[in-house]
């Protein structure tokens, strides 16, 4: 490949001369930004485990109070991309968000889409655009861009979620921004009793809704029967995996990242494609193990790692009787919006 030229072997008065005038010649920056054949992620293999962290999200509860707070949260950062930029991947924002008994994360709505992943406790909930989602362990609740949304805790013991946002990307193109609200008005928890059988919708008098978002709320405990139908149905699947979708058009249930949850059976071993998206995994259930890019990770329950795009990741169930269970979130529906999604062998 030719090799092009350096920024020292201009001359000082010429660089001088381009800086006066807000210019940058590309030639010396090229290879960064367009690398040959592969993208340069900054995204690194790494891993967070909860046994860990959980002590100092406790602390943080005694430390700081929800009126100090907002959103109590504690960031999983990607040391790739530098702790202060709060990224686990170029797109994708996890935080581990702490709601103790009798207090309530204020009314707000923002841009970033946001999804929760219930990690641990019972008695609180999320009020999405006035529905009233009931918090259980890995239960999955969408705030998606644009809707109120506000938290409130009636049990007895902390309740802890994984919060996976696009906030990097809508940070980068300058749209991030959030507004205050008063707390809303409950109207039910329609949504996910509604679409709670797949391959059927409301459609009253022969019309369907137009709703952007129809279910907010997608119970861990319909999602594990699913997987545990699907792999008893279809033995000789290469993977026994579901996407969580909106069920009127089939399509992602959020506009930027996608999100899915796999079943290892016992004693397996799991070799995904190498995709140009970055992922994150979240084991929801059980013990496993990921390898990636020769990097092993143990994960034990309520841990979460990453992955860079085009990574060569393997996951494992080291158990021979119980199956794992593991959530995913991953860039893809961005990568395919923008045409840039890519499988290689």
């Amino acid at each position: 490949m030719l090799e092009l030229g350096r920024l020292d072997d201009l001359p000082l008065d010429y660089r001088d001369a381009l800086c006066a005038q807000n210019l940058v010649p590309l030639w010396p920056s090229l290879r960064a930004v367009l690398p040959p054949g592969k993208p340069m992620p900054r995204t690194r293999p790494t891993h967070w485990s909860y046994e860990a962290l959980r002590p100092l999200l406790m602390q943080a509860g005694e430390l700081t109070p929800i009126a100090k707070a907002e959103r109590r949260v504690l960031v999983l950062a990607n040391p790739g991309h530098g702790l202060e930029k709060m990224q686990a991947s170029a797109a994708i924002y996890l935080g581990m968000q702490l709601l103790l008994p009798g207090e309530v994360a204020p009314a707000h709505r923002h841009t970033p889409n946001a999804v929760r992943l219930i990690v641990e406790g019972e008695g609180a909930y999320s009020t999405v655009d006035g529905e009233k989602c009931e918090m259980r362990r890995g239960d999955l609740i969408l705030t998606p861009t644009g809707l109120w949304h506000e938290h409130g805790h009636e049990g007895d013991a902390p309740v802890v979620w994984l919060d996976v946002l696009d906030l990097p990307l809508v940070y980068y193109m300058e749209a991030s921004y959030v507004e205050e609200g008063e707390l809303q008005s409950v109207a039910g928890d329609g949504g996910a009793r509604a679409y709670a059988r797949g391959g059927v919708v409301p459609s009253p008098l022969f019309e369907r809704r137009d709703a952007r978002y129809p279910m907010l709320h997608y119970p861990w405990a319909e999602v594990r029967v699913a997987l545990e139908t699907l792999a008893e149905a279809e033995p000789g699947l290469d993977a026994v995996q579901v996407a969580y979708i909106n069920p009127e058009n089939g399509g992602d249930c959020e506009n930027i990242l996608g999100f899915f949850a796999l079943m290892l059976r016992p004693g397996e071993t799991l070799a995904l494609p190498a995709r140009s998206p970055a992922a994150v995994f979240h084991l929801i259930e059980g013990a496993a193990t990921a390898e990636i890019d020769g990097q092993t990770l143990t994960l034990a329950e309520a841990d979460t790692c990453c992955a860079p795009g085009f990574a060569r990741v393997t996951l494992s169930n080291g158990s021979a009787t119980e199956p794992a269970f593991l959530f995913i979130a991953d860039e893809s529906p961005l990568h395919k919006k923008l045409g840039v999604y890519e499988v290689r062998p």
